[in-house]
């Protein structure tokens, strides 16, 4: 963990920033987070991004702001706004990637335009020795629509000339590619002899033409280059345009045959050769423009993941730190910025060293007496896997919290009985870990069998390079790879030469048994050389450059793991099994069905130990669903024999509403069960009283879920292979039994159906909701889910948040008379009307106003689980916080479908709880205070053995929190 003193929040609040939700929109939100009680507002990236980016992750300019979201001016005053009330501020930065293509990234084009030469060429992660010979020392660029031959030939790709700058590029569409100034001559020189008559052989202005032509043609190459070279190439250039620029401005003569010879080099469609030249110039240059679907075979270059217009950085690179980071370091320094979310670590060469760099450096700017930022990692931690202990950071953003929490929630008993009606109603068979690796290996040779490639290519030359080993073939050595790969089971490894953890080998010997199992090879040695490798096994007399190639491939292996997993399991596996999909998230384990109490304790007291300042989350904007949509879905795994007459009827009223493709009914049956549970979580609570409009909005955005759903799954089309057919009776399907114009007896049964569930689920949200602000750890609010959100996958959980409802509805709770009886009658009333969504923003209020007076006792405060006694003790989690004699308790229902059964909808009946306890630590405290009635909850027994009894902390409000009063002298409460 990171040394010294920390700036810990005591909640934070995400904000998506884009043009439609400004610096400007962020002040103005100030007062109602701090009413809310957040310490530090958590932005999403904000540096320059391109044009029109809704998220940010896609920067081209590390040190710039981006205007979209307002002007420095605009910025400046919205940390103002934060300083006034007392607040801070997290920056969510991305080291790992940066958008290219389009026309806007300064570094990536002057790679393109110079190759290696280019000071930038170290800053992307660019093999420059592919296996193809055709790309040596380019970079593929997968950008065009059709194949490479017809774009040109239709005239799509064009030569353009900035004259002001003395610059030619290669257009495409709204991409712009710079073409190499030592190509340059083949322009310049194209039809001289015209130019040369028209103003004679000694004109000056000739004359300088043919200078700079020379000038250009002698520039250093862009491969082979002496250290002073690269430098004597790019001042060279620059000088040259200027030259070439000046030329055009003073003489039209010049100006106009070059003007003339782009027009020619653009070739007409109607003549196939015309365009012969322009072919040429573009093969001479350091890129290879392709067809985007050559980029899964033979892209180059890193990226994040599989998109194209985002490439990787050698954050390895100091030169490549130190660039990236300088305006983020400097609003660090001046406590703009008070923390940062380190974005997709998982991707960098060394997680470590750069968490070691990025602290020291802030260090070095705050100074001696400076507190050190708070820093969070988005890493995904699966199973049983721990964070790293010697990484410099507070913690993770909370995925595996969010996923600890929503399992409370599901009722484990009903796992069988679930997967039962999945496979009856889909006549899906495929286990969950099959599904998993399956979708991997189709991932490896889809979309990223180029990272496989790049990978297998340096095998080769490592397997070449010893005796022993050099019979090993490129495509056994791929193959291999690929089992391994897929086998894997965490994101990835953190090897590095003389460091190599337990935990790490075991993942690695794991992946390697499990893939030589799967292997078909007829040579399964090839698995120990590989094994040997990942592990970076050496005696001490293999070559320095063979083990530093050795250490090179271990650590790439370890950055390609992590997309492969990432791409195959929540882009893909995620989207195929649908068994219970509250359970398909983030860092999620669908086959692992829910969590225990016990788990959650073990977990709480774990993260206390280790990483008591790691976030707590819930719902991100890369949640697949909502945490209140998943509290919904939950309640499913209550109700299975209900769940299953539904989806009977369901199916056949809806039967006919298919469409034929291919002889097969469309949509799957796969996607009927998913549509069925997406609709269960998102269902408008007031859908009678929607509007045609509204109606149509929520309709909308279902139909744009199921689609983007049947794409990530990849089955029956997919973001590369669009099926037309299919998506089109996907899209009728959904909007046909949505319909309730005409005659529709789904929409009543099922609005039935929902009403109950969405009780119960609101029910959940409160419950998941109290846990989350009062365990150990940071607690995090996504924008709008400090009241109940039914938001799905991106883009709908990026929609705008209505703050104005939220807003009054707060000043309304906060000026209510805070007596204990005026609290009485606000508690009963939000539990009356627990699903409109005001229960949920007065816990959320009420409980992080507390943490911001009390942070020691939730930051830092012991954790103590709490046993609840009696016939209802399972349906209770309680859990007590207590530091310098302050303590707070904490409970929660759980199984609430089951709980209250048919009949009830409240736990305002005391019956219901009928000699149920919770036992509670001896403490100094007479009794408590219910934070969120006013209640006074005495303590009753004696000798050590102290209860609360359930019914009474839940008769008035569905969860409680309880906030110890001193022992009086006269054992008075102070509320009495």
């Amino acid at each position: 963990m990171q040394e010294g003193p920390v700036q810990i929040p005591t909640a934070t609040y995400r904000l998506q920033f884009n043009r439609t939700f400004t610096f400007r929109d962020a002040a103005e939100l100030v007062p109602y987070l701090a009413a809310l009680g957040i310490s530090h507002c958590y932005a999403s990236p904000y540096l320059r991004a391109r044009p029109g980016s809704m998220h940010g992750y896609d920067i081209v300019d590390h040190n710039a702001l981006n205007p979209e979201i307002g002007s420095p001016e605009d910025y400046e005053d919205f940390v103002a706004e934060l300083h006034r009330y007392g607040m801070g501020q997290i920056l969510d930065i991305v080291p790992n990637h940066m958008g290219v293509m389009g026309g806007d990234n300064a570094w990536w084009l002057d790679v393109l335009e110079n190759g290696e030469a280019s000071d930038y060429a170290e800053f992307f992660d660019i093999d420059w020795d592919p296996i193809k010979d055709e790309l040596q020392g380019k970079v593929l660029i997968p950008i065009l629509a059709d194949q490479y031959g017809n774009v040109l030939e239709s005239g799509e790709l064009k030569l353009t000339f900035d004259i002001e700058r003395g610059e030619f590029s290669i257009s495409y569409q709204q991409h712009r590619f710079p073409v190499d100034p030592a190509e340059y001559p083949r322009i310049l020189s194209f039809r001289l002899d015209a130019l040369r008559e028209r103003l004679g052989a000694t004109h000056e202005d000739f004359l300088e033409l043919q200078s700079i032509i020379t000038a250009f043609g002698h520039l250093p190459p862009r491969r082979g280059l002496s250290l002073e070279q690269p430098a004597e190439r790019n001042r060279e250039k620059e000088v040259q345009k200027r030259r070439l620029a000046a030329l055009c401005a003073r003489s039209p003569e010049v100006k106009d045959a070059l003007i003339k010879n782009v027009q020619s080099f653009n070739g007409n469609p109607n003549d196939p050769h015309s365009f012969d030249n322009l072919h040429e110039l573009i093969k001479a240059q350091v890129y290879r423009l392709a067809q985007w679907r050559a980029a899964a075979d033979d892209i180059n270059y890193r990226r994040f993941f599989d998109i194209n217009e985002l490439a990787a950085l050698r954050m390895e690179n100091e030169a490549v730190f130190k660039s990236t980071h300088k305006f983020i370091l400097e609003l660090v320094s001046q406590g703009k910025v008070n923390g940062l979310r380190i974005d997709h670590p998982d991707g960098l060469y060394d997680p470590k060293k750069y968490f070691y760099e990025l602290t020291s450096d802030i260090a070095a700017g705050r100074g001696p007496q400076g507190k050190q930022a708070y820093v969070v990692a988005e890493k995904i931690l699966t199973g049983q896997e721990q964070l790293r202990k010697d990484w410099p950071i507070q913690g993770t953003t909370g995925y595996e919290f969010a996923n600890l929490v929503n399992g409370l929630f599901v009722d484990q008993s009903s796992a069988d009985k679930m997967e039962r009606i999945y496979r009856s109603f889909t006549g899906k068979r495929d286990e969950f870990r099959d599904l998993v690796y399956n979708c991997k290996k189709l991932i490896l040779k889809l979309g990223l069998a180029s990272e496989l490639n790049v990978l297998a290519n340096l095998l080769s030359r490592i397997a070449l390079a010893n005796r022993h080993t050099c019979d090993f073939t490129l495509n056994s050595l791929r193959s291999a790879l690929a089992e391994i790969i897929a086998s894997f089971p965490v994101y990835r490894t953190y090897v590095k030469y003389g460091e190599i953890s337990a935990d790490d080998r075991r993942y690695i010997e794991q992946a390697v048994s499990a893939g030589r199992k799967r292997s078909n090879a007829a040579d399964l040695s090839v698995f120990d050389f590989i094994r040997r490798i990942l592990l970076i096994e050496v005696n001490g007399k293999e070559p320095e450059y063979y083990r530093r190639a050795i250490t090179r491939f271990a650590m790439k292996f370890q950055q390609v793991t992590a997309a492969v997993m990432a791409k195959g399991v929540e882009d893909t596996a995620f989207y195929r099994y649908y068994r219970l999909i509250s359970l398909n998230e983030v860092g999620g384990n669908p086959g692992k069905f829910g969590a225990s109490v016990e788990e959650f304790h073990a977990a709480n007291r774990r993260r206390l130990d280790s990483w008591p300042h790691s976030m707590l989350s819930s719902s991100t904007h890369d949640s697949k669903r909502s945490e209140d949509v998943r509290a919904r879905i939950n309640v499913l795994s209550e109700i299975p024999g209900e769940w299953r007459l539904k989806l009977r009827r369901w199916r056949n009223w809806n039967r006919g509403r298919k469409s034929l493709i291919d002889d097969k009914a469309a949509p799957t049956r796969n996607d009927e069960y998913l549509l069925y549970q997406t609709l269960v979580g998102a269902w408008p609570q007031d859908s009678e009283n929607l509007d045609d409009a509204g109606w149509q909005k929520f309709c909308q955005r279902i139909e744009q879920y199921m689609l983007k759903a049947a794409r990530e799954a990849k089955e029956h089309t997919s973001w590369a292979n669009t099926n037309a057919g299919y998506e089109g009776a996907l899209s009728r399907f959904v909007k046909t039994i949505l319909d309730r114009r005409a005659r529709n007896q789904l929409l009543p049964d099922f609005a039935e159906f929902a009403r109950r569930v969405a009780r119960i689920g609101a029910l959940n949200s409160l419950s998941q909701c109290v846990l989350k602000l009062a365990s150990p750890g940071v607690p995090d609010i996504y924008q709008g889910n400090e009241q109940l959100e039914f938001s799905l996958v991106d883009p709908d959980n990026r929609r705008q948040v209505d703050y104005a409802l939220r807003k009054q509805r707060l000043a309304r709770l906060r000026n209510t008379n805070q007596s204990p009886q005026a609290l009485l009658d606000v508690a009963r009333d939000l539990a009356v009307h627990v699903d409109d969504g005001r229960a949920k923003l007065y816990l959320t209020a009420k409980t992080l106003c507390l943490r911001k007076n009390e942070p020691d006792l939730f930051c830092i405060g012991s954790y103590t689980a709490l046993q609840a006694t009696g016939p209802r003790a399972t349906h209770i989690v309680a859990f007590a916080r207590e530091r310098n004699g302050r303590s707070a308790i904490v409970a929660a229902p759980r199984m609430n479908a089951t709980l209250l059964g048919q009949d009830r909808n409240t736990f305002a009946d005391e019956a219901l709880w009928s000699e149920t306890y919770i036992q509670v630590p001896a403490t100094q405290a007479a009794c408590y205070h219910n934070l969120f009635t006013g209640e006074c909850v005495p303590i009753s027994g004696a000798q050590g053995v102290r209860s609360l009894a359930v019914a009474k902390l839940l008769r008035c409000f569905p969860v409680a929190l309880l906030v110890s009063e001193p022992m009086l002298r006269d054992d008075a409460c102070t509320a009495s």
